[in-house]
């Protein structure tokens, strides 16, 4: 389901988010001052990596009974190929 919807980029920003999070927790515990940077890079990739799991809800199209297509452009390429 995350290759068909496309998610693969807010997997991968999740994932940094939680490893940019384990480096802040490090940095903490070892009183670095610049540890604030890591929670700040780490909330922002959980930020983008929300609005990317969005972004197929978002651009969604309704075909004429109402039917929502969350891959707009596989459904294209397969009516094109008939």
């Amino acid at each position: 389901m995350i290759k068909v919807l496309k998610l693969q980029k807010a997997v991968m920003a999740i994932v940094l988010g939680i490893i940019a999070l384990i480096a802040y927790k490090v940095m903490s515990v070892n009183d670095m001052e610049s540890s604030i940077y890591m929670l700040e890079l780490s909330g922002l990739l959980f930020v983008l990596g929300a609005l990317l799991f969005l972004y197929p809800i978002f651009f969604a199209k309704k075909d004429k009974e109402g039917n929502v297509e969350l891959d707009p452009e596989q459904q294209e390429e397969g009516t094109a190929e008939q």
